[in-house]
């Protein structure tokens, strides 16, 4: 399972036009799920990416995380995180997750977030979603959680 951690100021994930969810201060995390990935791959990378330190502490140094600053989290589902984009001019999407599976550990994932910390929104997993944010920093990290 992927996270691509982006330390916002603010995000927002609209469907239609509509505004779905919004978040303020807090981490913006793309959620890529593969073929391998299971339960313990959720709940994994819930712990990781509530716990990165990826906040500046007094001294200007990332050592707080999103719990530690009382943050929000956004997660929005996107398979193009799990992409091969070793050869060739088009992406292979082989290693992703099929569908079914891939909403199921999504929403799994966003139940163990919301088991950890209580400011926690979701996009809509298989939706064609507008995603707006403003990147703090710009801060960005790539989480993978290995089956």
């Amino acid at each position: 399972m992927i996270g691509l951690l982006q330390r916002v100021s603010k995000a927002s994930v609209a469907l239609d036009g509509a505004r779905i969810a919004a978040i303020g201060r807090g981490l913006l995390v793309l959620v890529g799920v593969e073929r391998t990935d299971g339960a313990a791959q959720a709940r994994r990378l819930a712990e990781r990416l509530l716990a990165y330190r990826v906040f500046p502490d007094a001294a200007g140094k990332m050592n707080l995380s999103v719990l530690d600053i009382g943050g929000e989290v956004l997660l929005v589902p996107q398979f193009t995180l799990v992409a091969d984009t070793s050869s060739g001019n088009r992406a292979s999407f082989s290693r992703g997750a099929d569908p079914a599976a891939g909403k199921r550990l999504f929403e799994q994932l966003v139940v163990e977030c919301e088991a950890l910390h209580d400011r926690v929104a979701a996009g809509r997993f298989g939706a064609a979603m507008q995603v707006a944010l403003t990147n703090d920093g710009p801060v960005t990290f790539w989480l993978k959680v290995d089956a």
